[in-house]
């Protein structure tokens, strides 16, 4: 299983201090952390895509290519990129580059973000949403997998005989996330294709995301990829630990009380009873999320955001050390011990390679 963290890139003034980091500081910021959750032993580091105030990554791709040339483990992805709103042809060119420079410790999670303005930004129709994902999708796919690629749709000019280049890492596409907090259509896609689905799981209860898991674990079934149980996966979180319970919850609720999303809300002891946000020691957190199996059965990713609302750098990296020593190892082992053998793992470019490698000798 693999665990690691995610960022959504906000840029929020410290409600503790008054003080707001600069654009430079938070996208240098964000390498350091990218940089100390592989030395802490985490496996994934996800950015998310944002092209509005007070968010900074608009081009994660740029940022996840610097982050490479200084990892040598970390598998590098999205949280999410905005397949509504980007050009297929694009993503599939940026995301090949990121292969290709990363020695395949790329993959992706496609979504249609949470901000309504980015649609007109970018010459779209909001109303649209759910058809320009399926119809771009559809496109990107293509484009990975065929060499020459003919192709007329609704949202965007026709191609002709056109070849994406460069071309995947050894001709397997980056291995794509649908990512979807509350759509139902974008759970039956990942199932339709056989990719993985990135349930969020931070705003809302159990129960919902549960429902959303079930439908695309049935789906997958349905369309022939293997068992329900062999679906891929992916859950969101959101954590804050202090070796003493009380003292998170101190330290951690003004950052709550004040956070863009949902500061100014519900109390943080009813957010933390009705979502899966955990504020609490290291053994809490490893309770709550060992039991999040328990809903969703056996999954392959768990990724955390932990750089969010304000939270000074030094508070981030303490937070990812007690992750990473504390936290981790002891997931790790219970999330082994209770997988069926005929679970996968989530797949990396490695094991999709080995897969294809072996299926080319038993054709020959």
């Amino acid at each position: 299983m693999q665990f690691g963290i995610f960022s959504v890139s906000d840029i929020t003034t410290d409600p503790t201090t008054g003080r707001t980091p600069t654009e430079a500081e938070r996208i240098k910021n964000i390498v350091t952390i990218a940089k100390h959750a592989e030395e802490a032993g985490l496996d994934v580091f996800a950015l998310g895509e944002h092209h509005n105030e007070p968010f900074f990554s608009s081009s994660p791709t740029t940022t996840l290519a610097y982050i490479a040339a200084q990892t040598s483990t970390l598998q590098l992805s999205t949280a999410t990129t905005l397949i509504t709103t980007n050009d297929p042809v694009k993503i599939a060119e940026d995301f090949a580059m990121l292969q290709h420079l990363a020695d395949g410790r790329v993959d992706l999670m496609l979504g249609r973000g949470n901000t309504g303005p980015v649609y007109p930004w970018f010459g779209k129709d909001i109303r649209a949403g759910i058809p320009l994902a399926i119809e771009n999708y559809s496109l990107l796919h293509k484009l990975w997998r065929e060499h020459v690629v003919d192709w007329q749709g609704k949202f965007r000019t026709p191609l002709q005989s056109f070849t994406s280049t460069p071309r995947p890492l050894d001709e397997i596409p980056p291995f794509v996330w649908h990512g979807s907090i509350r759509s139902p259509e974008i759970a039956e896609q990942a199932a339709y294709y056989g990719d993985g689905f990135f349930a969020n799981h931070i705003f809302w209860p159990a129960s919902h995301t549960q429902r959303m898991v079930q439908l695309y674990r049935q789906r997958f079934e349905h369309y022939g990829h293997g068992s329900a149980d062999q679906a891929i996966v992916g859950l969101g979180g959101q954590v804050f630990m202090r070796k003493n319970s009380q003292d998170a919850v101190n330290e951690f609720r003004p950052y709550f009380d004040n956070a863009p999303v949902y500061g100014h809300g519900p109390s943080l002891e009813d957010f933390t009873r009705e979502t899966p946000l955990t504020v609490g020691s290291p053994q809490q957190v490893i309770d709550r999320t060992l039991g999040f199996r328990d809903y969703v059965g056996d999954y392959q990713r768990q990724l955390f955001l932990m750089d969010h609302a304000g939270l000074p750098l030094k508070t981030v990296l303490e937070q990812l050390d007690l992750l990473g020593a504390e936290v981790v190892p002891v997931l790790r082992k219970e999330f082994a011990a209770l997988k069926p053998a005929h679970v996968p793992d989530a797949p990396t470019h490695r094991s999709l390679l080995a897969s294809k490698n072996i299926k080319e000798e038993v054709q020959a």
